[in-house]
């Protein structure tokens, strides 16, 4: 079901497959809506139109890619698909879209600038969210609670995404930024590797090991933070990179105290020579890691959820609508508490819109 007014919220239990239906089911309207609308707007952010038809092939190939490492994920787009009435290609189409999109068609400008650590006053993960495509409209916080565990989760979604970034009931946080190199290819979305991380990970060391085993479709770094530590995870191709808070501080000036920062380049120095970012979104996310790391600097070490918003909320952090569907906008901010189960969201554009708290 959703909640009244705000973001909805929809609450799924149960099997992997009744955790999908109750998904479809509590979003049929807008799903169905997305999926109509230039095929989840791909035609609106493309140089070159694409259709369902022609998609088949490439979403037939992650199919098989998940199925292979996360079957319960199937099952779950299987049950997302029966309660949206929809097919269960338009079901995947729905976890693909950013795949589809890649990275060499569309000339992304990055997105996301995102941070943690750790402290006295508990751990911290938050981040803007930057996405093309004016995907606030359809923004979503599933509260999942699966048959079997004791372990539950609250994920922030977008547009029938399994997952995006999230944490769990054990203290475990997981954001990300998209970062561009190498060869995207069938595999697992990164989205539905952090959906699997808060599903299967108690820490961060758990979901490091857990990572290390998943064939990740695309780039893109992770932000992970429990109570004892806040580290990213830098992916190329089938190459991992972590780093730990103050690791390489000194060199790229992207950590402070007991946290780490990452905007959308690449930081360490083994994967610096690879990145694929064009100069002006190298830029952007440059004076975003700079801002972002002055600003954590600046926080107390007792900085309630607002304190972040107030940052996240400032310019270059916050990216503005320009007016084009096509360029990324902070469409959401989220501030976790790991240690306390809590999800505080802002939709939108953060300066401009009221938290919302969601308990795990």
């Amino acid at each position: 079901m959703t909640a009244g007014g705000g973001i909805p919220l929809v609450r799924a239990s149960g099997d992997p497959f009744a955790v999908g239906r109750a998904h479809g089911e509590a979003l049929a309207g807008p799903l169905r809506a997305f999926l109509g609308d230039s095929l989840c707007r791909l035609n609106k952010v493309m140089q070159e139109p694409v259709t369902q038809e022609g998609l088949l092939p490439s979403i037939a190939a992650y199919r098989a890619a998940v199925g292979a490492a996360l079957p319960d994920q199937v099952l779950e787009v299987a049950g997302l698909a029966e309660g949206a009435g929809i097919t269960q290609d338009e079901a995947w189409l729905l976890q693909l879209r950013r795949e589809i999109m890649g990275y060499r068609k569309v000339p992304a400008s990055g997105d996301c600038t995102t941070y943690a650590r750790t402290g006295p006053a508990g751990p911290v993960l938050a981040q803007t969210v930057d996405l093309n495509g004016d995907l606030d409209d359809f923004i979503g916080v599933l509260a999942i609670d699966r048959a079997g565990s004791p372990r539950r989760s609250l994920v922030l979604s977008f547009g029938g995404l399994l997952g995006y970034l999230g944490l769990n009931n054990d203290g475990l946080a997981v954001g990300l930024n998209l970062v561009l190199g190498g060869e995207w290819r069938p595999g697992i979305p990164p989205y539905n590797a952090i959906r699997h991380l808060v599903d299967s990970a108690g820490s961060v060391t758990e979901a490091l090991e857990i990572l290390r085993g998943l064939r990740l479709a695309s780039s893109r770094t992770l932000v992970l933070c429990d109570r004892e530590r806040a580290v990213f995870v830098e992916i190329l191709g089938d190459e991992q990179r972590v780093v730990e808070s103050g690791d390489l501080a000194e060199a790229s000036g992207h950590a402070t105290g007991a946290g780490v920062v990452h905007t959308n380049h690449f930081l360490h120095p083994d994967f610096v020579p690879r990145d694929e970012i064009n100069v002006f979104a190298r830029n952007s996310s440059v004076r975003r890691l700079k801002a972002a790391t002055a600003g954590v600097g600046g926080l107390p070490p007792d900085a309630g959820p607002e304190d972040h918003f107030a940052l996240l909320s400032q310019p270059p952090v916050c990216v503005p609508d320009r007016g084009d569907i096509r360029a990324e906008r902070t469409v959401a901010a989220v501030v976790m508490l790991p240690d306390r189960g809590e999800l505080h969201v802002r939709p939108g554009d953060p300066s401009l819109t009221r938290t919302e708290v969601f308990r795990v």
